[in-house]
């Protein structure tokens, strides 16, 4: 009976703490502005557009495994170090 109240506790807790998020548009803090304008840019960039990172910053994972082993290739590019560098 004892768990069946604690659980029940954290649920209306975290049911709760669902709800605190804020689904308003963000706007600057008072007394600031927004970014400048880009060079090259018609208009200034949204918030929703500075927040979302480019495909630069967060490229996908390639998570492809190997199924079997492979025997691997020469490399033209694997050339021993030299004597004496130059």
């Amino acid at each position: 009976m004892k768990t069946l109240r604690i659980f029940a506790g954290l649920g209306l807790t975290m049911l709760a703490l669902a709800g605190c998020g804020g689904r308003q548009p963000l706007k600057p803090v008072e007394g600031q502005r927004l970014p400048a304008v880009p060079v090259g840019a018609a208009t200034a960039p949204t918030s929703t557009q500075l927040l979302t990172p480019s495909i630069q910053a967060r490229p996908e994972r390639n998570v492809e495994l190997l199924t079997q082993s492979r025997e691997r290739t020469d490399d033209e590019f694997d050339l021993p170090p030299e004597a004496q560098p130059n």
